[in-house]
């Protein structure tokens, strides 16, 4: 059986250790190389494969941000999980943005690290509960209207410019009814386009389409 490669990078050496330990007893998993600085990371990977990189955000030399966008210009073919001590919404949509394939806080890291690298490496991406409560609800607390919300990057989208629509009211957690009313359609309709939505964009719930519509600057 083939064995996920991984590589783990955090400015504390006892958190390392620790991931290591806990992955240790995994048959699939096998932890190819460390890295306590940002530099070390890059340095790394020139020279070295792995299939899955858990990155922190905050090292010396070069930040976890710089090592993240210095592997998307690079055309990097690992995946990467962002593991921080901070759960600021700005910081999950930013790393979303960037290219990371999932974020876990480092309170949640032993009991969740086995099932975020198998998730992420089998395509999936990868949100610990409490990052997802905290994704969602910068949406609630958001006021704003749709005429206000940039379309830059939407070019990338599949989606109509109604579906799109939707897409925004919903991220702000709006249901079938408030979005019926904001947009002029029926109740109908937009249940319609909701489940057009998760065909589309090939995600299973409100979550994924929260995270579509971050990482294409629709919200």
């Amino acid at each position: 059986m083939k064995k996920i490669k991984v590589h783990i990078a955090d400015d504390h050496q006892l958190l390392i250790d620790g991931i290591n330990a806990v992955l240790s007893s995994e048959n699939n998993i096998e932890v190819v190389g460390s890295s306590l600085n940002g530099e070390d990371v890059l340095n790394w990977f020139a020279l070295n494969e792995a299939d899955i990189l858990i990155l922190d955000i905050n090292m010396p030399k070069v930040d976890g941000i710089a090592v993240l966008q210095s592997f998307v210009k690079s055309g990097f073919q690992q995946k990467v999980i962002v593991l921080s001590s901070y759960d600021d919404a700005k910081l999950i949509k930013e790393v979303l943005k960037i290219g990371a394939n999932g974020f876990l806080a480092k309170k949640c890291a032993g009991e969740n690290i086995v099932e975020a690298i198998n998730d992420v490496y089998s395509g999936k991406q990868y949100f610990s509960e409490s990052i997802k409560d905290k994704l969602l609800s910068t949406f609630r607390s958001n006021h704003f209207s749709i005429d206000e919300i940039s379309q830059d990057g939407t070019f990338f989208s599949p989606l109509t410019p109604r579906e799109t629509d939707v897409l925004k009211l919903i991220c702000k957690q709006y249901n079938s009814n408030e979005i019926s009313k904001t947009l002029h359609i029926s109740t109908n309709t937009v249940e319609s386009h909701r489940k057009n939505l998760i065909n589309k964009l090939k995600v299973k719930n409100v979550v994924g389409l929260a995270i579509y519509a971050v990482k294409n600057n629709i919200v």
